[in-house]
């Protein structure tokens, strides 16, 4: 089968929005130039579409034009290497799916234990939010929600205090070894997120044992975060402003 048959005959396998690259097609030296070349004829001809240099995918389209692949196939490699994973989505991209914000970014952040500089791929700006703990497919929900805590300031379109009763809910749907685990995690966070952590722990679990995450905190640190006591009754206990 000719290169170009080759390659047609998988991309008609592949799903809509899926990102590969020429090395899905072949590892030999002497055919990486024919595959770059049918690869970029089939975007010419509207086939594939170029996410950055080197990267394509299958586009989808809808009423309102070509829908771009979904953040996680942008950013897959960065995720995952050799069946291990490296790294996981958080940020943006994850308030909007916590519904804590409705905008939508064209910035994707990842956290990893080792980070390296922001760049960008085609017109979304990538970066890197450092994460202390060991990540697993199993903690990587919880991680996110604890980066969440941590950069409440920064979550657009919305308030601490809308964040923090969103929060809540979320929190309250987890079962009790997995709040555990939250407390876990969360000790390798900044002060202040432990501490919010607490609070909203606090007011929604009575059962659940904070006396680690108390006994991590400084107990004459304060901690603003302009939270109403309304939202939070809690506060007070967590030295939160």
């Amino acid at each position: 089968m000719k290169v170009t048959e080759n390659i047609s005959y998988t991309i008609k396998r592949l799903p809509r929005g899926h990102v590969f690259t020429y090395a899905d097609f072949t590892s030999e030296v002497s055919k990486k130039e024919a595959v770059i070349k049918a690869l970029n004829r089939m975007v010419q001809a509207g086939k594939l579409k170029k996410l950055s240099k080197g990267k394509y995918y299958k586009p989808e389209d809808s009423a309102f034009g070509t829908l771009p692949p979904d953040q996680y196939q942008i950013v897959k490699d960065l995720l995952e290497k050799n069946g291990k994973i490296t790294g996981y989505l958080t940020g943006y991209s994850i308030y909007n799916q916590l519904r804590l914000t409705t905008q939508i970014s064209n910035v994707i952040q990842i956290g990893r234990n080792e980070t390296r500089p922001s760049f960008s791929r085609g017109m979304y700006k990538i970066s890197f939010i450092k994460q202390k703990n060991t990540i697993t497919k199993d903690n990587i929900p919880q991680l996110q929600l604890l980066d969440a805590i941590r950069f409440i300031k920064t979550i657009p379109d919305t308030t601490i205090d809308n964040s923090c009763i969103i929060l809540k809910g979320h929190l309250k749907e987890l079962h009790l070894d997995k709040q555990q685990n939250l407390i876990r995690l969360a000790l390798l966070y900044p002060p202040s997120t432990r501490a919010l952590l607490g609070a909203l722990l606090e007011e929604i679990n009575g059962k659940v044992e904070l006396k680690t995450l108390k006994n991590s905190l400084n107990p004459i640190t304060k901690y603003k975060l302009n939270i109403s006591p309304k939202t939070l009754s809690t506060l007070k206990n967590w030295n939160i402003l």
